[in-house]
């Protein structure tokens, strides 16, 4: 049965010991400034004593509109995929975010990354009618 567990300050080991989650191994330095800053939240789903996957969350705060929760990354690793692991993952950052008071939670992916987008739907989520995503990159 897989756990959904939220990390704290403490757990910098943990996500450094499950570098197979990330697009690339997270640093000590980068996890531990994520894991203390205030309005951050990872989630692992752990099989057992094994992080199999993770939700990543930030609280975004406006003057006019509140505070919402943007899902920055979801990774399920490849060998238990299709068993609803990013579904819960999902669903236990969008948790965090009612526990929080938060009006909505939002994220983005690309148009042809089906499995993200059919793991988003299934926790609820809907596609906003004519959004586009724009990214700088910086120097």
């Amino acid at each position: 049965m897989v756990e959904y567990r939220r990390l704290g300050p403490n757990d910098a080991d943990a996500v450094l010991a499950a570098p197979h989650l990330f697009d690339s191994p997270p640093t000590r330095e980068w996890t531990e400034r994520f894991l203390t800053a205030g309005g951050h939240h990872l989630i692992f789903a752990l099989d057992g004593n094994t992080a199999v996957g993770f939700v990543s969350g930030v609280e975004m705060v406006h003057p006019d509109k509140g505070t919402e929760m943007f899902l920055y990354e979801l990774g399920v690793d490849d060998a238990v995929r299709g068993r609803g692991i990013g579904r819960g993952l999902a669903s236990a950052l969008l948790d965090v975010a009612r526990e929080l008071g938060c009006y909505g939670a939002w994220t983005a992916t690309e148009d042809d990354n089906t499995p993200a987008l059919r793991t988003y739907r299934s926790a609820g989520a809907s596609a906003e009618p004519g959004s586009t995503v724009l990214v700088w990159e910086l120097p």
